[in-house]
């Protein structure tokens, strides 16, 4: 995180960048800093480079959550609609209510209320005679996704070509906006849900093995289910309200954990979490230095690295056939 506070379109010392941090953290006195780089370590880089951590980690928390309980290994946010969910919110702010707000609501608000009632939607359609079957979930979350995603086609068609430019970058995914005021919520919303999925860890390890086996076990599967899925929209529409739907993060990121540590839970979601952290900095990294001045997206970069993860993982797990 440290390097990457130091490189950008004007590159920082990494010395001068700690003391920078450790200054406005501690108040220590490290020696006079120059205020142009004060500016842009402190108000401009460390927020954006900690809303990137928060991001990831919360996207590949809640891949790693909501594989499990529809028990398939596609499963991640966009999969369950919850994303598109959120883009709506967030589209509908900034073409009818002119980017600042619409019936009193932000496009963060916005985005964060889509992503739930998505997520409300998906919990519906999936259960019948009041038991939650994985097959309906997902299907059910491709279904609402599909309609979320007409739905913000058709507001697109009314937005303007500013409106429409915001809009298409928002989608895309962006944490160059960071401001610290933001930070407080999304860090304990993450750490919290991470904190209480991480202690649901044995249950999870349960239904790996499945409904019948759990069920024998004593876990309430159904009861289980709903709250993991609460747990994981609280999670995933809190970081998208943020820094917009970026995609591969929660598919990619809980299988290449797998691979090294087993799927034990206690174990797979804390490292998937610091994972995810560390690979969101890497590629916000990458998509403000591979064009300098300009600015990548950084949906388009964590589809083009996740895609040909995907291939590999393809060809390479027998497990899959």
């Amino acid at each position: 995180m440290i390097v990457a506070i130091s490189i950008g379109a004007v590159d920082v010392p990494v010395g001068e960048v700690w003391g920078i941090v450790l200054r406005h953290v501690t108040g220590a006195r490290t020696g006079p800093a120059d205020p142009a780089l004060d500016q842009i370590v402190w108000n401009f880089r460390t927020p954006r480079v900690v809303l990137a951590a928060l991001v990831g980690a919360g996207l590949a928390v809640s891949g790693a959550v909501l594989q499990t309980v529809v028990s398939n290994p596609l499963a991640d946010p966009i999969v369950l609609g919850f994303s598109y969910g959120a883009t709506l919110g967030a589209v509908l702010v900034i073409t009818l209510g002119g980017g600042v707000a619409l019936a009193g609501l932000g496009v963060s608000a916005a985005a964060f209320l889509g992503a739930v009632a998505a997520g409300a939607l998906v919990f519906a359609l999936g259960r019948r005679h009041g038991r939650m079957a994985p097959t309906r979930l997902v299907l059910a979350g491709v279904a609402v996704g599909y309609v979320f995603l007409s739905a913000t086609s058709f507001v697109q068609l009314q937005a303007t070509p500013t409106e429409l430019r915001t809009v298409m970058f928002w989608m895309l995914g962006s944490v160059a906006g960071a401001q610290w005021d933001q930070l407080p919520t999304v860090a304990g919303v993450v750490l919290a849900t991470t904190t209480l999925l991480s202690l649901f860890g044995r249950r999870l390890n349960v239904l790996l093995a499945g409904d019948e086996s759990a069920t024998a076990l004593g876990v309430d599967v159904n009861r289980l289910r709903a709250v993991l899925l609460v747990l994981s929209a609280l999670l995933t529409g809190t970081v998208i309200a943020v820094a917009g739907s970026i995609g591969f993060v929660g598919l990619m990121i809980p299988h290449l954990v797998r691979l090294t540590t087993g799927a034990d839970h206690r174990r797979l979601l804390p490292l998937t979490a610091l994972l995810g952290a560390l690979y969101l900095v890497l590629v916000d990294l990458l998509s403000r230095t591979l064009d300098r001045p300009n600015e990548l997206p950084l949906g388009v970069l964590t589809a083009l690295l996740g895609a040909p993860f995907f291939l590999w993982l393809l060809r390479r797990d027998k497990g899959l056939d």
